[in-house]
């Protein structure tokens, strides 16, 4: 019991002989007093995304009529699929004795993932589904440079790449789906803000927290990667800046390519939720799908929401 309870075995096995893994070296790459002064700097910058952001996005209190009864086969078989490469990714963690890795963001948004396809509609759901569109840059990253030196086991590179590709195809299919599975219009920064707030305070108090206690290099949060092109004592300022940009960017980006899909294939669905659209007058909601062209339907995107209209409208207050 002792030994389950001082938790050492799942980071035992972290190799720290490999470059940028962790251990005395990389724990001391940044002085403590530096860390201290980046990490108040930074959670009182996430704090501040966090308020503007929830001072101004919109969670819809309704739920939409639900088309999901007729896509329930596809989201059992990609439920099952994402289980079993997470339980696949879980069994080489404790087999190695580096479990910790587990709570590397990647993993964090495949948990999330495995509830947005087991949970029934609510509006947490909703919530749910928007703030992890916003978390897909690691996604990207991952199978763009891919980091595969430290995968020795049996299939455990292959499931490494199912499970990354699994992360960017869920969310498209859900889109598709459509009922609770909506977005924030293209205009609406509320809710990035808000996950890139999270985002960083997991990083730099949990995350670095964690390293500093384990001598584990989470998510290069104690050090850079050997790859690193802005290696040096800023490195860390400077994967705030690009990685902004990034969630930034990707988020947006791949609503727009899913959508520019799900319209070419002749999807008639809604991107947006129903009683964000009443917002811009009932013209909005009531307008037909069919029939308008590619260029209409993308247009969808760009429309804004008067959120103030909204909550009044949310709460039986309407001039």
């Amino acid at each position: 019991m002792s030994a389950f309870l001082n938790l050492s075995w799942t980071y035992s096995g972290v190799n720290h002989s490999l470059a940028g893994n962790g251990g005395p070296e990389c724990t001391n790459f940044i002085t403590l007093w530096r860390r201290f002064w980046e990490t108040l700097g930074i959670s009182a910058l996430s704090i501040f995304y966090i308020v503007w952001g929830l001072y101004r996005l919109y969670i819809p209190k309704q739920l939409t009529k639900n088309v999901e009864q007729r896509d329930r086969f596809g989201k059992r078989m990609l439920l099952v699929l994402m289980c079993l490469t997470f339980g696949c990714e879980i069994g080489f963690k404790l087999s190695t004795r580096t479990l910790i890795y587990l709570l590397n963001p990647c993993h964090i948004v495949t948990v999330f993932q495995i509830y947005l396809l087991a949970s029934p509609p609510h509006r947490h759901v909703t919530t749910i589904f928007r703030c992890h569109f916003h978390c897909l840059n690691g996604a990207f990253l991952a199978l763009a440079f891919p980091v595969l030196n430290t995968r020795m086991l049996p299939f455990e590179k292959e499931v490494y790449y199912i499970q990354h590709i699994m992360m960017l195809v869920i969310p498209f299919y859900l889109l598709r789906v459509g009922g609770v599975y909506t977005v924030e219009r293209i205009r609406d920064f509320s809710w990035t803000m808000v996950v890139l707030g999270a985002i960083l305070l997991y990083h730099f108090v949990v995350m670095q927290g964690l390293g500093l206690a384990t001598q584990v290099n989470l998510n290069n949060m104690l050090c850079p990667a050997v790859s690193d092109p802005f290696r040096g004592q800023n490195y860390r300022i400077w994967a705030v800046g690009h990685q902004s940009l990034l969630i930034w960017i990707l988020g947006k980006s791949y609503v727009i390519i899913s959508w520019a899909l799900l319209v070419l294939v002749g999807h008639s669905g809604k991107l947006y939720h129903e009683e964000e659209m009443v917002c811009n007058g009932p013209k909005d909601v009531d307008s037909p799908m069919e029939g308008k062209g590619f260029w209409s339907r993308m247009g969808e995107l760009w429309q804004y929401n008067d959120f103030t209209n909204c909550r009044k409208i949310s709460n039986g207050h309407v001039d």
